[in-house]
């Protein structure tokens, strides 16, 4: 045999060994999907992996441990689970359906336990929920825990809200009501309470190589020359000190520690975390701080290309033994960064935090040229992969547009991100908004936004044109494609929750403001339109019930159209027979779109909303804050 070939041929014939020799390892007749897959995948695995760590002389061996685990884990995988993976396989892009629809909440703010939330299951289907984001809901430290995100256990669920078996039946609850269960996956760091990192700080040296710990000041001043700070208020820099002197990298708050992927074991031991997760129900794993997760001395320690390489890695992990999990990337970076981690190989899903911070510069402005700028360069994605959609998260909204694409408008990205900051904490004249400053600094007029889609949109302020701001905004990111995304009780209207500074750990993050719990009163007032509730849940159940029967709001194609008309933006939604012209006007008065513009189709259009035929030959007047979705044809 040739010594290229023979090289080649070591990898695979190693790791079918370490699977033959295993006394744990019992396949049977599974061997032979496991086997399939393991032909298609494990090329790409092993390269990955080899790209890695072929650096160290036990990278074979740990890839066969790999492999080995993911063996033990398709084998224990429940049967409904391996269904779903067949199903999934004959239909790998059933999430770009036109009735996809996500919906978001903390489970103890919005139902107070998993059987709570279990009971909140028939709401879920009359609104129409396909997919249910769980914020993270693991044992975490208290009363500090970042929202969740410091996990302490990614296999014990916080004892307040229940159990991991009552998860597992709940995944297979909504599996059974067509909801998919998404859970966040927090792989950059783990809290300083888990059990790893207990070892690493009693000096085991084992888990010490699992987090980023110095002896002193030396690496982590290297390293901080190029690193920026994410949380200035929490810690300057990005290390903190341990109790014995040492000290260990802590990128956003101090207790929670960043995993070191430079080690191999680090990968191992969280695919293993990650499927355990999948072996529960869980279908999408929202991939947090994706961004962050590898360092490299003399960078910034940000989308580095190993962190590109790792995400791949955990995929191709995914394809052996979970085949249908999907992951959604979660990186607020530069736009040209966000749209790197999107690829079916990667994540096959992502955040849209550009048109979301976009949506809400044009309510600001009452111009929608970022947005159609937005749009038009950078909405349109690979096959196989979604954007999901979304008015407001559970985080701070940040404007995370290009300075260099503002500059083409004539906007100075500085100036702007101050203005929309004051806007947005009624700091400007005339603002509508009542949001509340994060991560705050008075001196530079930096800050981020917190509040609830209601209050930022003027329903707390008393503003007349609130709840159509409330809807116009949920129509770009109902009607855009990709899947759109509610925080659960927006579509009622829910308001700003001051009393989050008395609650012990919330005090100094203003995002709780945006996380109140379950509006009771509101959801039993949705069936009364003459209420702001009513109101906002009858319109975007409408447009919810439009999208869901219209072809053309299936997957993510879109194309921009210029309205001629700042105040207005403008995109179609091709279809075989024609296209869906969407049209919003972002301004307080009437916008007229001429009949120039429109001239390139028939001078007849049926709106979807009323199926009420428009005519459109000799223009269209746009009302204030409101939008038109119109079935078109060419002329």
């Amino acid at each position: 045999m040739r010594e290229s070939a023979r090289t080649e041929q070591e990898p695979r014939q190693r790791v079918l060994a370490a699977l033959d020799a295993d006394p744990g390892l019992t396949l049977g007749a599974e061997w032979a999907d496991f086997g399939a897959r393991f032909d298609r995948h494990f090329p790409d695995l092993e390269r990955l992996f080899r790209s890695l760590y072929g650096g160290r002389e036990d990278w074979l061996d740990q890839l066969a441990a790999l492999v080995v685990e993911c063996a033990k884990s398709w084998r224990v995988r429940p049967a409904e689970l391996k269904s779903l993976d067949a199903r999934r396989e004959t239909e790998p892009d059933w999430y770009q359906s036109r009735e996809m629809l996500g919906g978001v909440c903390y489970v103890d703010r919005y139902a107070g336990s998993l059987a709570g939330l279990r009971d909140r299951i028939p709401y879920f289907r009359e609104l129409g929920l396909t997919y249910l984001h769980v914020m993270p809901l693991f044992l975490a430290p208290e009363p500090n825990s970042d929202g969740g995100y410091a996990v302490s256990s990614y296999r014990d669920v916080d004892p307040k809200l229940g159990t991991m078996a009552e998860l597992r039946e709940i995944a297979s609850e909504l599996r059974e009501n067509g909801i998919s269960l998404v859970v966040d996956f927090i792989f950059n760091h783990t809290s300083d309470e888990h059990a790893w990192a207990q070892r690493a700080a009693a000096g085991d040296p084992e888990f010490e190589d699992y987090y980023w710990i110095f002896p002193d000041r030396t690496m982590p001043d290297a390293y901080e020359r190029t690193v920026r700070e994410i949380f200035p208020d929490n810690h300057p820099g990005s290390f903190v000190q341990l109790a014995d002197g040492r000290w260990v990298w802590a990128t956003f708050h101090t207790f929670q520690w960043d995993l070191n992927y430079s080690n191999p074991a680090v990968f191992r031991a969280m695919a293993a975390e990650m499927l355990f997760l999948a072996n529960q129900g869980v279908e999408i794993l929202r991939m947090d701080a994706v961004a962050f997760i590898w360092k490299q001395l003399g960078t910034a320690c940000e989308s580095l290309p190993e962190a590109h390489e790792l995400l791949r890695a955990f995929n191709a992990v995914c394809r052996l033994a979970a085949p249908s999990l999907l992951f959604k990337s979660e990186a607020i970076v530069h736009p040209d960064e966000v749209v790197q981690y999107i690829d079916p190989a990667e994540c096959q899903l992502s955040y849209n935090p550009l048109e979301m911070a976009l949506t809400w510069e044009a309510l600001a402005t009452r111009d929608a040229s970022l947005l159609a700028q937005a749009l038009k360069r950078r909405h349109n994605l690979p096959d196989g992969t979604a954007w999901v959609n979304y008015v407001r998260s559970h985080d701070d909204i940040g404007w995370t547009f290009a300075d260099e694409e503002a500059a083409e408008l004539g906007i100075n990205g500085y100036d702007h991100r101050r203005f929309l900051n004051s806007f947005y904490v009624n700091r400007f004249p005339g603002s509508f908004a009542r949001g509340v400053a994060f991560q705050d600094n008075p001196r530079t007029g930096d800050c981020r936004i917190s509040g609830t889609t209601a209050s930022l949109c003027g329903l707390e302020s008393g503003s007349p044109d609130a709840i159509r701001r409330v809807l116009l905004a949920h129509s770009i990111a109902i009607s855009t494609g990709g899947i759109p995304l509610i925080y659960l009780g927006d579509e009622v209207g829910q308001l700003n929750d001051y009393s989050y500074a008395d609650e012990p750990g919330h005090e100094q993050d203003s995002r709780w403001v945006h996380r109140p719990r379950y509006p009771a009163e509101r959801y039993a007032d949705r069936d009364d339109p003459g209420t702001p509730a009513g109101a906002i849940f009858a319109g975007l159940t409408a447009m919810l019930a439009v999208r869901a029967k219209t072809p053309a709001f299936a997957g993510n194609r879109l194309i921009d159209f210029e309205t001629n008309n700042p105040h207005v933006l403008g995109y179609q939604r091709p279809a075989d027979d024609g296209a869906v012209l969407a049209l919003a006007n972002f301004a307080d008065s009437p916008e007229h779109v001429d009949a120039t513009t429109l001239s390139g189709l028939e001078g007849d259009a049926v709106d979807l909303l009323t199926q009420e035929t428009v005519r459109i030959a000799d223009g269209l007047t746009v009302p204030p804050q409101e939008f038109r979705w119109l079935a078109v044809r060419p002329a």
